[in-house]
C-alpha cells in the first residue's frame, strides 16, 4: 500500500504493476487481490504526471489476480511476444523489455557477441538478436543450431543494420529445445519441393512453406467473414455417406469388417447395399463424402443461406498437380436465388478473400512475387479491381474453335464442339489470354453435368456456371438447383438413379421447395492461386494423393 501512488493499474482481471526500481519485484497474491478490489480508485489517485513518469521508467512487473501467482521482473515476469507484434510496433517498443520464443534460423558467432535471428511462425521475417558475451547465459550460444528451439529475455533497441528497424539485446537466453545440427534435415539453403514434401512434418519451417500455410490460414479467416457478413449460417455436413453427390464412384469405402472379408463394388449411386455388409457398422455400404452439397441443401431450405466448408475425399487414381485425395471445399446453398445471384456472390467471395490476403500477407505474398511467380501481386489487384467476365458456354466454344483453327498443332486438345467438356488448357486460354482476366462461363450442356442442376428453357443446357482464373483454370464450380420436383425425378431416372435412394433429397422437392443456388471452390486451388504455387500438393500440411498417406 505504501508504493500505491507509483502504481498504475489498468484492468482489475490483469494487474499491470509500474514500480520504482527500488521497489520489492514480488507482488504478493494477497496484495494484488487487494488492489484489484478498487484499480480505477487507485489510479484515479494518481497525479497525471506522476503516471507519465513512471510510464517511461518503470520496471514492468504481472500479476495474476485469479490465481496470486507470484512473479517478479525478470524472465519469468514478462509476457512474451510475438515476433511479428515486435516487429510490426517499429520503434515503439525501443528501450522495452521483451520475451520472445522461438526457433533459430542463423547464428553467427563473433569475438564479443553473437547474432541470433529468432523466429516463431507469426511471420516470414525473424527477429535478430544480438547477445553479448558479458551476459550470465553465453554459453547457451554454443549449444545453438539452426532449428534449435530458445528463449530471449532482452532489450528492444535500435538495429543499425539494413532492412530492420529494431532488433533485441539479450539479457538472458535460455535452450527450450536443442536440434543436432548433423541430423537436421533443414539447413541453410534452398531445397527442393519434391523433398520437403518427404518430410513434411518439417517443411513448414521453410520460408516458403511458412508463407503458405499463414495465407492458408488468412484465407480460411476471410472465407468465414466473408460469409458472415453476408447472412449465411455456418453447417456442418457429415463425413460419412451412403450417396455419391458427383456420381462419379470414386469414393473411399469405410468399414469395421475384416480386412479380408468380400468386398463388393461401390453402389451405383447410393443404391442399397449388397447383403455381405448386412454386418457391417451401418449395415449397408459407407464412403467418405465427396461434397457437403446435398446436406447444405437441406439446411438451405429452412435458414435461408448457408455455408459448409470442411475436407472431401475422392480416390480417383490421378497423380497430377492439380488432384488430390483429401481436399478441402467451400460450398454454399442460396434459397431463392438463381444462376445470376449464384455468380454475383462467387465474385464477391472471391473477391474479398483475395484482398484480405493482399492486405494481411503482404511479406509472403512478396516473397511468392520474388521466387515463385512474377507478377503475382498485379495479378491479384487486378482480380479484385476488374469485374469479372461473363460468356456463355456457346459462345465460349466458339471463340476456341476460332483460335484452335489457326494452328491445331498448339493444342493438345484440338477438338473442340458442343458437348466438349473444357480442358484445363481451354480454360486458361479463355482466362489468360481471351479476357486476360477472371471468366464465368455459364449455361453448360446438361449431358456433361450432373442431374441436380437446373434445365434451362432451350432443353439442351442447364444452368450452371464455372469460374476460370488466370493460372488455374477452374476455381469454382455451380449451379441452380432443380427445384421442380417432376423434373427432378425425371433427371435422376434418366441418369440411372434410384429416387428411393435419395428420399430426404426429394422431399426438399415435395414440401416447400424454392429457387436454389449454389456453387463449390476447391480451397487448395484458391490457395494456389493467391499463392502461385503450382503443385496442389503445396497447398494443404498433409498432401494425400495416389501412394502417399504418410504423417
Amino acid at each position: 500500500p505504501e508504493h500505491s501512488k507509483n502504481m498504475i493499474l489498468p484492468t482489475a482481471a490483469s494487474v499491470m504493476l509500474l514500480l520504482r526500481p527500488c521497489c520489492c519485484s514480488v507482488v504478493s497474491g494477497a496484495f494484488a487481490r487487494r488492489l484489484s478490489c478498487a484499480p480505477h480508485a487507485l489510479l484515479s489517485a494518481v497525479p497525471t504526471h506522476t503516471r507519465v513518469q513512471w510510464r517511461t521508467s518503470a520496471t514492468h512487473i504481472v500479476a495474476s489476480v485469479a490465481t496470486g501467482t507470484q512473479v517478479d521482473s525478470g524472465v519469468q515476469g514478462l509476457r512474451r511476444i510475438k515476433v511479428k507484434s515486435l516487429l510490426s510496433a517499429g520503434t515503439a517498443l525501443m528501450g522495452e523489455a521483451v520475451l520472445i520464443k522461438g526457433w533459430v534460423r542463423t547464428v553467427r558467432k563473433q569475438k564479443t557477441f553473437a547474432f541470433i535471428e529468432v523466429n516463431d511462425g507469426s511471420s516470414l521475417a525473424g527477429v535478430q538478436v544480438v547477445a553479448p558475451d558479458l551476459i550470465d547465459t553465453y554459453s547457451v550460444v554454443d549449444e545453438l543450431s539452426t532449428g534449435a528451439a530458445v528463449a530471449v529475455h532482452g532489450e528492444v533497441v535500435e538495429s543499425p543494420a539494413a532492412g530492420q528497424v529494431v532488433e533485441v539485446k539479450a539479457a538472458s537466453l535460455q535452450l527450450v529445445g536443442e536440434c543436432p545440427a548433423d541430423t537436421y534435415p533443414l539447413q541453410k539453403k534452398r531445397h527442393s519441393l519434391e523433398f520437403l514434401r518427404s518430410i513434411a512434418h518439417l517443411r513448414p519451417r521453410t520460408n516458403m512453406l511458412g508463407a503458405v500455410a499463414r495465407v492458408r490460414s488468412a484465407l480460411a479467416y476471410a472465407t468465414h467473414e466473408f460469409f458472415n457478413s453476408k447472412g449465411f449460417q455456418y453447417v456442418h455436413t457429415p463425413l460419412l455417406t451412403a450417396s455419391d453427390c458427383e456420381g462419379a464412384g470414386e469414393m473411399f469405402r469405410v468399414t469395421t469388417l475384416p480386412v479380408n472379408a468380400q468386398r463388393p463394388p461401390p453402389p451405383k449411386e447410393g443404391a442399397a447395399a449388397p447383403e455381405p455388409l448386412a454386418d457391417d457398422f451401418f449395415g449397408r455400404a459407407a464412403y467418405l463424402t465427396v461434397s457437403g452439397q446435398l446436406s447444405a441443401e437441406t439446411y438451405a431450405c429452412a435458414l435461408g443461406d448457408v455455408y459448409t466448408f470442411g475436407p472431401t475425399f475422392r480416390a480417383e487414381d490421378s497423380n497430377t498437380a492439380r488432384h488430390l485425395a483429401e481436399f478441402w471445399m467451400i460450398e454454399p446453398e442460396m434459397a431463392f436465388a438463381d444462376l445470376s445471384d449464384d455468380m454475383d456472390n462467387a465474385e464477391a467471395y472471391v473477391k474479398y478473400t483475395v484482398k484480405y490476403a493482399l492486405d494481411k500477407c503482404s511479406d509472403d505474398l512478396q516473397l511468392f512475387g520474388k521466387f515463385v511467380e512474377k507478377g503475382l501481386s498485379e495479378k491479384l489487384l487486378t482480380l479484385v479491381e476488374k469485374p469479372f467476365a461473363r460468356i456463355s458456354y456457346t459462345e465460349a466454344i466458339g471463340m476456341l474453335q476460332e483460335e484452335v483453327a489457326k494452328d491445331p498443332s498448339k493444342w493438345e486438345y484440338p477438338d473442340v464442339e458442343f458437348g466438349t467438356d473444357l480442358a484445363t488448357e481451354h480454360e486458361r486460354w479463355l482466362a489468360e489470354v481471351a479476357f486476360g482476366r477472371a471468366v464465368f462461363v455459364y449455361n453448360y450442356p446438361k449431358a456433361i453435368k450432373a442431374f441436380y442442376m437446373r434445365d434451362n428453357d432451350d432443353g439442351s443446357t442447364v444452368a450452371a456456371m464455372d469460374l476460370l482464373v488466370p493460372g488455374v483454370g477452374e476455381l469454382i464450380g455451380g449451379s441452380q438447383r432443380e427445384e421442380r420436383l417432376e423434373k427432378l425425378l425425371e433427371k435422376m431416372q434418366g441418369a440411372g438413379l434410384d429416387p428411393a435412394d435419395y428420399w430426404w433429397y426429394v422431399d426438399l422437392r415435395r414440401y416447400g421447395s424454392v429457387p436454389h443456388a449454389g456453387y463449390g471452390l476447391g480451397f487448395e486451388r484458391l490457395v494456389c492461386y493467391v499463392t502461385g504455387t503450382t503443385n496442389i500438393r503445396d497447398a494443404i500440411p498433409f498432401p494425400r494423393y495416389p501412394g502417399s498417406c504418410d504423417f
